[in-house]
């Protein structure tokens, strides 16, 4: 059963996110762990970073960061304070939900779409590889000339439609609150398409 996300541990481990992503987001880079992932897939870090909020994001102390150890289960949000009972979690899911009916981590890395990526769905909980999966798929769906607002639509929902369309005027609003807005779509430091 999930239980509660406020526990000592967390303190310590918001706290890079708190102190790399200040209260001035226009002025904030994306923690290190996104810039690093992103960097490595070639995709705007701001955008990994809005996805990881729309995806896992969850409420600590007034600021909503993204949070590693979160499943959904059949369209049920579930968050833990550990790796473990997450992956204690997704193993029993495994059992009795189909694979294409769960996500996992900080990405929400749907199992049955990409669990070849790993060599466990556990390992989905690890949220460096989490992100680098993310930063992947994400660039799998960069068309050239499009942008990436289409690419995040695809990346929620490959085929298109109402459902990409509102994800992605979703990441088009946390993007306005997150390091160069919309902008870092056409305008990356990263020297990206």
């Amino acid at each position: 059963m999930a239980t509660s996300v406020s526990s000592p541990h967390w303190a310590f481990i918001c706290l890079g996110w708190l102190v790399v992503f200040p209260s001035t987001a226009d002025t904030a880079l994306p923690p290190p762990a996104y810039q690093l992932a992103a960097h490595e897939a070639g995709v705007p870090s701001a955008v990994l970073f809005a996805i990881a909020l729309q995806e896992s994001g969850t409420d600590i102390r007034d600021r909503q960061v993204p949070w590693p150890w979160t499943l959904n289960i059949a369209g049920q949000p579930r968050r833990f304070p550990t790796r473990d009972g997450a992956c204690a979690d997704l193993t029993t899911a495994l059992e009795t939900t189909p694979d294409r009916r769960i996500d996992v981590g900080l990405g929400q890395i749907n199992v049955g779409y990409h669990v070849h990526r790993v060599t466990h769905p556990c390992k989905l909980l690890d949220p460096y590889q989490n992100l680098a999966i993310a930063a992947a798929i994400l660039r799998e769906q960069y068309k050239p000339g499009e942008g990436w607002l289409n690419a995040v639509g695809r990346y929620h929902r490959p085929a298109g439609g109402e459902p990409a369309e509102r994800y992605r005027r979703s990441i088009h609003h946390r993007l306005s609150r997150i390091h160069g807005g919309p902008a870092a779509l056409t305008t990356s430091k990263e020297g990206l398409p």
